[in-house]
C-alpha cells in the first residue's frame, strides 16, 4: 500500500557538479539520468532549494522598507506654484463649463 521513501542526501560536491552542467547547457532530465535520480523533478527542486538558500544568506539580505512608500517626492517652491496655477485654471474652466450647461 505505501511503498517507502528513498531520500537522497545530496553533497556540497554534488549540488556544485549540478550547478556546472547547468551552466554547460544540459536539461535537468539528462542531469536526472546521469546521477541516476527519478525524473528532472528531483533535480528542479534541488536547485530551487538552493537558490532559497543563497537568497536567505544574511550577508547579501536587503533590508526591506515596512511602510507604504511615498506616492509623491516633496515638490519644490517653484513646481508648488505651478501645481496652483494649474489648479487654479481648471477650476476656472470648470466653472465657465457649467455656466455653459446652465448650472448656476
Amino acid at each position: 500500500m505505501s511503498e517507502k521513501r528513498k531520500n537522497k542526501h545530496f553533497g556540497a560536491a554534488i549540488i556544485n557538479e549540478v550547478k556546472e552542467m547547468i551552466l554547460m547547457g544540459k536539461t535537468q532530465k539528462e542531469i536526472a539520468e546521469h546521477f541516476g535520480l527519478k525524473d528532472k523533478f528531483v533535480v528542479k527542486q534541488l536547485l530551487k532549494r538552493e537558490r532559497a538558500k543563497e537568497r536567505s544568506l544574511p550577508a547579501t539580505r536587503i533590508p526591506q522598507l515596512k511602510a507604504r512608500p511615498r506616492t509623491k517626492v516633496a515638490l519644490s517652491e517653484q513646481d508648488k506654484d505651478d501645481e496652483i496655477k494649474r489648479l487654479k485654471m481648471e477650476v476656472e474652466l470648470l466653472r465657465s463649463f457649467l455656466q455653459v450647461v446652465g448650472r448656476k
